[in-house]
């Protein structure tokens, strides 16, 4: 794995950023995970309209785009009003295809890391509440649960209720 490069991804990058996006999507309902994401649910518009209020950030191994996440510095639909404490980690992703095992957890690090040079302290997301194996997965990772939302608004869809993970980040920005 250490040709994985990460980088911000940029408007060249969104037709890559959906496929990835609808390739997990296809790959979470292989795996019986249903409603979690659909393929098609997000366009280009979509990730470029992140890129302005956010970040996006793409990893490639190679010249092949293996994984993606949003890093978002305010997320009120599901956290409600809150003070600039924390970095939003939404979407993220990972070519199963392609990536190789681990992937996933080191761009989780990479976005924690990103949260801490931002000088936050907090690294916080959300996971659909049914979806029991990515919710241990988060912590796992030592994420802890801090709530639920119930109703929050989707992209091209209809509401849906989350589990709230929060990460506290180490001093020294290591995550």
């Amino acid at each position: 794995m250490n040709d994985l490069h990460l980088r911000r991804a940029d408007g060249f990058d969104v037709a890559a950023l959906v496929r990835l996006r609808d390739d997990a999507a296809r790959w979470m309902l292989a795996q019986g995970v249903a409603g979690q994401w659909q393929p098609g649910e997000l366009d280009e518009d979509h990730f470029r309209r992140v890129m302005t209020h956010g970040e996006v950030w793409i990893a490639e191994a190679g010249d092949r785009p293996v994984g993606a996440w949003e890093l978002w510095w305010s997320d009120e639909a599901a956290w409600g009003p809150r003070p600039p404490e924390a970095g939003y980690v939404h979407r993220l992703m990972v070519d199963h295809g392609s990536a190789e095992p681990g992937t996933g957890r080191r761009l989780l690090r990479a976005a924690e890391r990103r949260v801490a040079e931002a000088g936050r302290t907090l690294v916080r997301l959300d996971c659909l509440a049914g979806n029991a194996r990515l919710n241990a997965y988060y912590v796992a990772n030592g994420y802890r649960v801090v709530g639920r939302k119930t109703g929050k608004p989707q992209p091209g869809g209809a509401p849906k209720s989350f589990t709230l993970l929060e990460k506290t980040l180490p001093t020294g920005g290591e995550g």
